[in-house]
């Protein structure tokens, strides 16, 4: 008997001024908007890895004030993405997965990669970073004991509580956009990224979950009624097939992000305390 899978939505990131008295009550102190949220919302990207690597006390802190059964997906650091290219980086990987994610225990949900435009597909360069991410916890350790002097930090290397070990990949350059692609992005049970935009319709799954990043689905128009009936559909289809679902509204209309999360959550008929 397959096994449900979870669907979690939630938006990039949860300090956007522009959420304060709409999305946000007024009044709320800036300090308590993350418990808030995830008292809403299933999920959040961390974006502040992509620009450096966080601490552990980071990490300890949004996980003590986050709901019991929310998990935070984390970017991984523009070091690996934007400037090694994904090219000859198990240091820069060792050090970030020593920073502290791990502190985050059952709230560790997956990593996110997120490629510039500008970088294109290279088979040897994908395979070769592809095989350096860690996919169980003692894969994840082996990996993070690596890291040197850099980091800057004592390594985080306790595993209690963390769940399985996952990644997405997010391409946004034309030359990824070939079958080979996806059969070693599921060679490796790496979730390509679902962008929901006109140059990138697809709903092909590439993992045993699924990661949406939604930044359509027409420029200007935002989401509309009909298009959250469409993908509460779709993450439901996926969940009965015993997948689990990570949806972010990312980008465009980022006003009202945290309002489309909810309202895909609400019509895929999952309800949460604040309801």
């Amino acid at each position: 008997m397959t096994t449900q899978g979870a669907i979690r939505t939630g938006t990039a990131g949860w300090v956007f001024a522009p959420w304060r008295g709409t999305f946000f009550p007024d009044g709320l102190v800036q300090k308590k908007e993350l418990a808030y949220a995830s008292s809403r919302l299933g999920s959040i990207e961390i974006n502040a890895t992509f620009r450096a690597n966080q601490k552990p006390d980071s990490f300890t802190k949004w996980a003590g004030e986050a709901r019991d059964g929310f998990v935070f997906s984390i970017k991984g650091p523009q070091l690996v993405t934007h400037i090694k290219r994904l090219k000859n980086c198990e240091q820069e990987l060792a050090n970030f997965f020593a920073s502290g994610p791990l502190a985050l225990g059952a709230k560790l949900g997956p990593f996110i990669w997120q490629l510039p435009p500008h970088v294109g597909y290279n088979r040897d360069v994908l395979g070769a970073f592809l095989k350096l991410l860690p996919r169980t916890s003692a894969d994840y350790v082996a990996l993070a004991s690596k890291a040197d002097a850099r980091l800057k930090s004592t390594p985080f290397l306790t595993t209690d509580g963390v769940g399985p070990i996952r990644h997405a990949i997010e391409m946004r350059n034309a030359s990824f956009d070939v079958p080979e692609v996806n059969a070693l992005l599921a060679e490796h049970n790496v979730a390509r990224v679902i962008a929901d935009t006109a140059e990138n319709p697809s709903r092909e799954l590439t993992a045993d979950f699924a990661y949406c990043r939604l930044q359509g689905p027409i420029a200007g128009d935002g989401y509309q009624k009909a298009d959250i009936a469409d993908w509460a559909s779709t993450v439901k289809t996926w969940a009965n097939a015993g997948k689990d679902v990570f949806a972010y509204f990312v980008h465009e209309d980022k006003l009202h992000a945290p309002a489309n999360a909810i309202a895909l959550r609400q019509a895929a008929g999952i309800s949460l305390p604040g309801d």
